[in-house]
């Protein structure tokens, strides 16, 4: 008896309705562009305040005798310290202290309004995103672990604010990076050949509902018996599972 064809079974879409969550019910029309920005980044603005200060109390702690103690960073500090170094991707200078410097030719008087220079430089020196001497991090198989607790705050919101399409995609993209990095990957027919790989999960909208970064060789995938690409569809749908999505990719993430 010859084989009977597969059949296709096409799930009606159940999810909520596209566009802001019920979390973000209170951004409008009307609604200023550094609100929306703070419903994404207010969480990680206290992140980096409190790993920040911590950094430095325990700087303190094993210092013998080290310089007098400093006020604790504050969330608006934090905030300030990002728009300053933000800022300074559009007006170069050619060394950092040239930011605050009084000779007239040069100096930007939004950086000297804004925040005094040592203050800058003390964020600048113990900026953290994570407790150091937290237990149970695992510092060898996961690459990511300076960064996870802030990088997992933003997949969070982008999957917390936003009801997405019922059309989702799948699709790899690199982003530029020229430092020194394990990770880091070439690419030949990117447009951006070298940089970090990243998995991203859009809607038909263009907007990245869930992404991953790819960390090449991955003992844990290594351990779930899946190749690369299969883990990195399973883990950026797990949230989207259920409701009838119809997911888009091409041949790399299907193919074995």
């Amino acid at each position: 008896m010859p084989p009977q064809p597969r059949r296709r079974v096409v799930h009606t879409f159940t999810g909520a309705p596209n566009g802001k969550s019920r979390e973000a019910a209170h951004i409008t029309s009307e609604s200023t562009p550094l609100s929306v920005l703070l419903l994404f980044f207010a969480e990680i603005i206290t992140l980096l305040a409190v790993e920040t200060n911590r950094y430095y109390h325990q700087f303190l702690e094993n210092s013998d005798d080290g310089p007098s103690p400093k006020r604790e960073v504050t969330e608006a500090e934090i905030f300030a310290f990002l728009a300053l170094t933000l800022q300074m991707g559009h007006s170069v200078q050619g060394r950092l202290e040239d930011y605050w410097t009084k000779m007239e030719q040069l100096r930007t008087p939004f950086h000297i309004q804004t925040m005094a220079r040592d203050r800058y430089y003390h964020i600048l020196c113990f900026l953290q995103f994570t407790d150091n001497n937290r237990n149970g991090v695992d510092r060898t198989d996961h690459r990511l672990w300076k960064i996870q607790d802030l990088f997992e705050i933003i997949r969070m919101n982008f999957s917390k604010f936003y009801n997405p399409s019922e059309y989702l995609t799948v699709d790899e993209i690199i982003v530029k990076f020229k430092g020194r990095i394990v990770f880091k990957q070439y690419i030949p027919k990117k447009c951006k050949c070298f940089g970090i790989k990243m998995f991203k999960l859009c809607d038909s909208t263009g907007y990245t509902y869930d992404m991953n970064v790819s960390l090449s060789k991955d003992r844990q995938r290594m351990a779930q018996h899946l190749t690369a690409t299969h883990n990195a569809v399973a883990n950026l749908t797990r949230n989207a599972e259920g409701f009838g999505h119809k997911l888009y990719m091409d041949n790399f993430f299907f193919l074995p």
